[in-house]
């Protein structure tokens, strides 16, 4: 066993670390860096007169490890095009692995045919990472599980649950004073493992989509709400629509607090006007997304998943467990 765990590191230590980011999230990947005291390496990204995206990498990279960090996130396309680029670059400048850090995963919402003549998106983005030449992909929260198999090369998928857990449980409250409401039906496993952690009882909001913009909510399953401080979780807040109806709901029912959180806060349309009019305490995001200045309102606490994606990047480099960062102590992952 030792002798296996010696040529692993030795295998790692031969391919020299090197972390570069897109314009998407700089900040995050910055971040990432100074939990792995490790310098962001440099690359010029810009636009030719007529639009198309312009990509140079300044460091040496041959023979490298090189980890490109770039959500998808709006403007999707342009993000997505300049990731692209960036991991073509990188296999054409002979980097020995390339891994796409794609902490949120535009088009996830387009994973099925749910109605004739319509595409897969998230297939065919999964097909356009590969092909560009990326050999792993490093992810998390993705609105869909099973888009991991979209992907023909191996996909790391992490979990905010641990940041959003500890940000309540710092704020003290009674596990006996807590429901954890899922807004809907397809956020009651999350609910359920938020519950474990945190304590408190499980309340569904039962939520009916009248198309793909609409959604209204019709009634609660489950732990009583009044009186209660009740959390709701979700993957994603993109329009809000939806998780301001649930919490709307919740307060109708007599909630004493609500506090909604999400790994990824799209926030487009007029969601910064649901959440400012929506009868919450707090709405608590991560940085996997940037958040601008016109979206931060007093209610917004973000929170950062810096440190998780630079123990994954860590753990990839020397070729070590992932779902050992999510096991109990003392289980075997």
């Amino acid at each position: 066993m030792s002798a296996t765990i010696n040529l692993q590191l030795q295998r790692s230590s031969m391919r020299e670390l090197k972390i570069l980011s897109g314009r998407a999230n700089p900040e995050l990947a910055r971040e990432i860096c100074d939990s792995l005291h490790y310098e962001l390496g440099s690359l010029s990204l810009g636009k030719f007169p007529d639009g198309e995206n312009y990509c140079k990498i300044d460091d040496d990279v041959r023979g490298r490890d090189v980890f490109l960090i770039q959500p998808t996130s709006p403007p999707a396309n342009d993000n997505l095009m300049e990731l692209l680029i960036m991991i073509d670059s990188c296999k054409r400048a002979s980097a020995a692995r390339v891994t796409a850090v794609i902490p949120y995963f535009g088009y996830a919402r387009q994973d099925r045919k749910d109605e004739g003549r319509v595409p897969i998106t998230a297939k065919l983005v999964a097909n356009m990472i590969a092909r560009a030449g990326a050999d792993r992909v490093l992810t998390m929260d993705l609105h869909a599980p099973q888009i991991q198999g979209f992907f023909d090369v191996p996909v790391d998928h992490l979990y905010a649950a641990p940041v959003l857990n500890q940000y309540f449980e710092e704020m003290g409250y009674d596990p006996e004073e807590i429901v954890v409401v899922s807004p809907d039906e397809g956020s009651i496993k999350r609910a359920i493992g938020h519950s474990k952690r945190l304590g408190g009882r499980l309340a569904i909001v039962d939520k009916r989509r009248d198309n793909a913009l609409v959604t209204t909510q019709k009634n609660i399953i489950g732990s009583s709400v009044e009186g209660k401080i009740c959390l709701m979780f979700d993957d994603m807040i993109s329009t809000a629509g939806s998780i301001c109806g649930a919490a709307e709901m919740v307060h109708q029912n007599g909630a004493k607090e609500i506090h909604l959180a999400a790994t990824h806060g799209v926030l487009c349309g007029n969601a910064i006007e649901l959440i400012r009019a929506a009868p919450i305490k707090s709405l608590c995001v991560t940085n996997t997304i940037p958040l601008p200045p016109e979206k931060r309102l007093d209610t917004i606490k973000v929170v950062s998943v810096a440190s998780l994606l630079a123990e994954a990047i860590r753990r990839i480099h020397h070729d070590q467990s992932i779902s050992a960062m999510f096991s109990p102590p003392g289980t075997k992952p």
